[in-house]
């Protein structure tokens, strides 16, 4: 049923960039001069504004003065739409965009420019394409959480099997999402860690516990296990919960075992951007460890996992974007025979 295609990656193809000792170097003069000639660079940005894109912008044109960063924000699925928009009107305007859904389907359609920015030498094969098309900014942890009031640590689920107690039945919402961060998500992992024939049988007994399907996203699920309307939830961002649980709401995720989904969030440059060398720059700087820290102190979680707090950094399936875009359709097949 899957096909395992560039499921993990592996090392990145050194697109335009030499080697040296082990490490890659990079023409930065002549990157940074080019950038400069050009004067912005336009990123197409979902992160949260005043959370991350902004400061990042303000970090960046801080390192780089005579290199401004043009913010286009909006919903992924939007920022997708307004760059299908400017393609089909041959008249780009996207420097560097993000997402995993997005970064899938716009390698399907030969959009992306092969670039592995220096930083990307100390990434992990799962956190970069195996072909230079993105290396991941940050990553999202699936996972489910609860509300501390109404469930105690001791009832919580643990294990995939735990999910199936009858107690949880017509008590676990998770959102319609159709992304790898949501329901297709959480199917391709349980595929993945049980095996085609045990993990539909697994998913066949979870249809049976009446899943309640929430037509948002998943921080509003989370919200409405925070507020008290469900006790459980699937397909969680652990992030989310840690923001939420800093502010003093009653909310808890899971580490469930032996593994969650890890989803990466990629960076990448588009092949016909108009301001290609500050789009690199850029990307240079999102990943470096300047900004993986920007993004840390945000709240999200780097690519990099140098970056990351052991204890929020669960045992997980990485689901790379090419692996999303060869087998989401399959995923969401099973979604809808089983949950919808």
């Amino acid at each position: 049923m899957l096909n395992r295609r560039r499921f993990l990656g592996t090392t990145a193809a050194a697109a335009g960039v030499a080697t040296f000792g082990g490490r890659m170097a990079l023409a930065d003069d002549a990157i940074l001069e080019a950038a400069r000639k050009e004067g912005t660079v336009n990123w197409y940005c979902s992160l949260i504004q005043d959370q991350a894109a902004r400061p990042l912008k303000a970090a960046f044109e801080a390192k780089y003065p005579g290199v401004t960063v043009e913010l286009v924000a909006g919903k992924a699925s939007e920022l997708f739409l307004k760059i299908n928009d400017e393609l089909s009107a041959s008249r780009l305007q996207a420097d560097v965009h993000h997402g995993g859904s997005t970064a899938a389907k716009l390698l399907a359609q030969g959009q992306l420019a092969a670039y592995v920015p220096p930083a990307a030498s100390a990434y992990p094969d799962d956190m970069k394409d195996p072909d230079g098309f993105w290396t991941a900014q940050v990553v999202s942890f699936l996972v489910p959480a609860y509300n501390t009031d109404m469930v105690s640590a001791e009832e919580a689920p643990k294990t995939y099997d735990d999910v199936l107690d009858p107690k949880w039945k017509g008590a676990i919402a998770w959102a319609t999402s159709m992304t790898q961060g949501g329901p297709p998500g959480f199917i391709a992992t349980v595929l993945e860690l049980m095996g085609e024939d045990e993990g539909m049988a697994y998913l066949r007994k979870l249809s049976e516990q009446q899943i309640v399907n929430v037509p948002a996203n998943q921080r509003v699920v989370l919200d409405q296990v925070v507020a008290g309307e469900y006790p459980l939830a699937l397909c969680t961002f652990s992030h989310h919960s840690e923001i939420s649980k800093g502010k003093g709401a009653p909310v808890q995720w899971i580490p469930l075992e032996p593994k969650v989904t890890t989803t990466a969030d990629p960076v990448f440059l588009m092949k016909d951007a108009p301001n290609p060398n500050a789009g690199k720059l850029l990307i240079d700087f999102i990943v470096s460890d300047e900004g993986q820290e920007v993004l840390a102190k945000a709240g999200y979680i780097p690519g990099n996992p140098a970056f990351r707090d052991p204890a929020h950094n669960p045992p997980a399936v990485s689901l790379s974007p090419s692996f999303v875009g060869d087998n989401i359709d399959t995923w969401i097949g099973i979604y809808d025979e089983l949950f919808k």
